[in-house]
């Protein structure tokens, strides 16, 4: 009878301490969780054990979690400034087809994802005709500046004047120019595709010149850039425009043939 008395007094008493480890790790996981440390809070059962069993030392596996965490966190935030740069759809410099385009310079584009252009507030204006790859070039280096935690935004030409017109008739022109005057990469897509009128033109030279020698640009255009002036319905804008982006620029002209098009052939 003593025995079993002694043998249930143990047990309870190792119950007891089970049930505080087990509060204490339960507590341990809902602070991680509160300092959304989420990646931590999903793979510490697992690290736990393996200190259990002596498979590894407390430090290794925090060491572990740690790094792992950090990974996570930098790819989360990747994912956001992503997301805030507005692209249109993913494309990875990787996935350019340089022997299908091979009028591009490949250790050219490899030098501009050094984001090297940004430091001398250079532009970069990539011309050629529709399906050439102008477009996923740019994102691509939108993409790697993303990476390197540039604050990015990719925007359609029309759409941006779009918005620019609509802020000039709210009287909110100087805000919005502002706000598009800060991001460190400003990507300008299709300019040249739709008409601009020589008023619209006017303002992208207000956005251009606010940005002059002070951020970078990235612009794609199906238009020579002597052809300009009849776009832009004004050759006086153009020469201004062209002014302030050729002077600190490096002008990729893409000759070959659409990817759409060959695509469609295939």
């Amino acid at each position: 009878m003593k025995k079993l008395t002694s043998i249930c007094l143990i047990i309870s008493v190792f119950t007891i301490r089970l049930g505080n480890r087990m509060n204490q790790y339960q507590k341990l996981v809902d602070n991680l969780t509160k300092l959304n440390l989420d990646n931590m809070a999903a793979s510490i059962a697992n690290y736990r054990q393996q200190v259990n069993d002596n498979k590894i030392s407390f430090s290794e596996a925090l060491l572990e979690l740690t790094d792992k965490e950090i990974a996570y966190q930098q790819q989360e935030s990747l994912k956001r400034r992503i997301k805030r740069a507005r692209f249109p759809i993913i494309k990875q410099l990787s996935g350019f087809d340089y022997q299908f385009q091979p009028s591009i310079n490949q250790q050219q584009i490899s030098d501009f994802a050094t984001m090297s252009f940004l430091d001398n507030q250079e532009n970069i204006i990539f011309i050629g005709s529709p399906g050439v790859g102008k477009t996923h070039l740019s994102i691509g280096l939108g993409i790697e500046a993303c990476r390197q935690d540039v604050r990015t935004l990719f925007i359609n030409c029309h759409e941006l004047i779009l918005r620019l017109k609509a802020a000039q008739e709210k009287q909110h022109l100087e805000r919005v120019m502002r706000r598009y005057e800060r991001y460190d990469l400003l990507i300008i897509d299709e300019l040249g595709y739709l008409p601009i009128s020589a008023e619209e033109a006017k303002l992208l030279f207000q956005l251009i010149n606010g940005r002059y020698e002070r951020k970078s640009t990235i612009i794609t255009t199906n238009v020579p850039l002597s052809s300009w002036g009849t776009v832009l319905h004004s050759t006086a804008t153009a020469e201004a425009i062209l002014d302030r982006l050729v002077y600190h620029s490096h002008v990729i002209k893409i000759k070959g043939k659409s990817y759409r098009l060959a695509s469609v052939n295939s």
